[in-house]
């Protein structure tokens, strides 16, 4: 453990009052929620098809039926709760520190731990709407039961996520790139920075206190002041409010 570079951030911490934490699918693993790209993660899981041809649009409107198998299946998991690091961005975000938390994950765990400010750059599982009409469905149509749930209309009810293929909400980007711009500190954890555009949001940073919390080492590691290839939550536990 980098108990010199914890302490070095928990100083930077204490001295500001507008931190950014941007985070990835590493934020969830501690919950129990799998990572895309680990040794575990959904990309090397064997399916009929790779994950990504099913996370795409032009595969969810030819093949619903395999797409929602596999939502059910791993995107789903009941009864996650929280872990330290959701916790603590919360704790931060109430001491007045950390302004926003910019996320790449769909599982609504921010909110869950009390995150107010929390920019979903991939959307939510939480939310479904359907796909011809718009309108608002309960989660629970698109993350229970079996087969493709319909609206009134007869359009198939979708999860709000963004699927390969689709662009990321320009509001909610632009949101991210304001916050980024103007932060103080910017930490970013649990990702490993190759996936754009959102990857890309590091380069608004202006300041000189970039962060890069992540087990292995990523593409931005020579950008940043302070790196610490440790676990997420360990980090945190040791990060004061």
């Amino acid at each position: 453990m980098d108990l010199q570079g914890i302490k070095q951030l928990n100083t930077w911490i204490s001295e500001s009052d507008n931190v950014v934490f941007f985070g990835g699918a590493g934020v969830s693993t501690e919950s129990g929620i799998p990572d895309f790209r680990s040794v575990d993660g959904l990309y090397n899981q064997k399916w009929a098809y790779p994950p990504e041809t099913i996370l795409s649009r032009s595969f969810f409107e030819r093949n619903p039926e395999e797409y929602y198998r596999f939502h059910r299946a791993k995107l789903v998991i009941d009864g996650v709760k929280p872990n330290r690091t959701h916790l603590k961005l919360a704790e931060l975000e109430q001491a007045g520190k950390v302004k926003a938390v910019i996320t790449q994950n769909i599982d609504g765990l921010h909110q869950a731990a009390g995150s107010k400010k929390v920019l979903e750059l991939h959307g939510s599982i939480l939310r479904a709407y359907c796909s011809r009409c718009r309108k608002i469905w309960p989660a629970d149509v698109i993350n229970h039961g079996t087969g493709v749930p319909r609206c009134d209309c007869g359009g198939v009810i979708r999860p709000d996520i963004v699927l390969y293929e689709e662009p990321l909400d320009q509001d909610v980007m632009e949101e991210a790139v304001r916050y980024i711009r103007n932060a103080d500190i910017m930490i970013i954890g649990g990702t490993s920075l190759n996936v754009y555009p959102a990857a890309g949001l590091i380069r608004y940073y202006r300041g000189n206190k970039l962060v890069l919390v992540n087990r292995s080492e990523t593409p931005y590691d020579s950008y940043a002041n302070l790196v610490l290839h440790e676990n997420l939550g360990e980090v945190f536990s040791r990060i004061e409010a």
